[in-house]
């Protein structure tokens, strides 16, 4: 009990960053400032986090075109504020109101956010789950290319997941369902 108080204090006595230190690191450097805590996101993903990130966006995109839409996909490096101490760097970012876009990224929570997973887990699946739950984000993607699984959360309905593989066509529920993705065949 005495050891958890002590790291519990040490904690408290960790000093809250903010957006101007966010925005004075040096450029290149890649991280995340969540609730006024900066995560290093080095190294640089691996291979196939690209790929997988280069083919669903080339997917969401020939969609939106498509379709003759609002929405706009970006990828990371690309500033998501979703608060006064927060701003992320999703893998991928669809953002259907234009009021949302500014100069330096995103101002608000994005209507798609997704992730392709790297070592640290719990960053995707719990620490950024209950961030873009809070924030207002509609539809939320962890991919693990590891499993080769895909974790769709509808913020919307909770924290329940919908699981699929990479086999499956996964639906994008922003557009009803009109655009599903899968990632094997993205792959091939």
């Amino acid at each position: 009990m005495k050891c958890v108080v002590s790291l519990m204090s040490e904690a408290l006595r960790i000093e809250k960053k903010t957006i101007e230190d966010y925005m004075s690191l040096p450029e290149g450097t890649r991280a995340e400032l969540i609730n006024g805590v900066i995560y290093d996101m080095s190294p640089s993903p691996m291979r196939i986090h690209q790929r997988i990130v280069t083919k669903m966006l080339s997917k969401i995109e020939w969609f939106i075109l498509s379709k003759s839409g609002k929405c706009e996909a970006y990828t990371a490096p690309f500033d998501v504020k979703l608060n006064d101490e927060t701003i992320v760097q999703p893998d991928i970012s669809v953002i259907c109101d234009p009021e949302k876009l500014t100069e330096r990224g995103c101002s608000g929570a994005p209507d798609l956010i997704i992730e392709i997973t790297s070592s640290n887990y719990a960053h995707d699946y719990v620490r950024k789950l209950n961030l873009y739950f809070d924030s207002g984000v509609k539809e939320y993607w962890i991919v693990n290319p590891d499993k080769k699984n895909i974790s769709v959360y509808l913020l919307s309905d909770g924290y329940s997941p919908d699981f699929y593989s990479f086999e499956d066509d996964v639906p994008v529920s922003i557009y009803n369902g009109e655009l599903k993705l899968n990632i094997s065949s993205m792959l091939d």
